[in-house]
């Protein structure tokens, strides 16, 4: 006859007990990602956002701004920021700088920075799309590994950039 048939009905209870209180526990101690807050569009939406002096986004960017170009001076040199692209983790932007047509520099706006796992990832996932970025001169990059929805919001940012600089 099996151990936890008709003899031992207190070890059956106890068993039970632990198994859902283990599941219990496991349950609560998931950590869901928050939503993203917007912040609401000023009057100045088209112009470039502000960053912190950490290097994180301010919390002004807002949702669906459309690209806009900042200074052109006499040398060609032309600054883009490109739309805000809402992914799964929150929104990610970019702004283009291009020199005679070339893309000298590339900046992450906005991104993905709510908790440590995000700050985690584009600590990592950020300077690889900007090298990549860099080296194609174009917006056809590679997705970085662990990284895909904040390199699918890049990319798309950048394309948005480079469309409104005429590229």
């Amino acid at each position: 006859m099996h151990a936890l048939k008709k003899h031992r009905p207190l070890r059956r209870v106890t068993l039970a007990a632990a198994t859902t209180v283990t599941g219990f526990v496991l349950l609560l101690s998931l950590k869901p990602h928050t939503a993203p807050t917007v912040a609401q569009a000023s009057s100045s939406a088209g112009q470039s956002q502000s960053q912190s002096p950490s290097g994180s986004p301010s919390s002004g960017s807002t949702s669906g701004s459309s690209g806009s170009s900042g200074s052109t001076k006499s040398t060609g040199t032309k600054t883009v920021t490109g739309d805000t692209i809402q992914t799964r983790w929150g929104p990610v932007q970019v702004r283009v700088t291009l020199k005679n047509g070339k893309i000298t520099d590339v900046t992450a706006v906005s991104y993905p920075s709510d908790n440590p796992r995000d700050q985690e990832i584009n600590s990592y996932a950020l300077p690889q799309l900007r090298r990549e970025a860099l080296a194609a001169q174009s917006a056809r990059i590679d997705s970085v590994s662990g990284a895909t929805y904040t390199s699918d919001g890049y990319r798309q940012s950048l394309q948005s950039a480079l469309d409104s600089a005429g590229l």
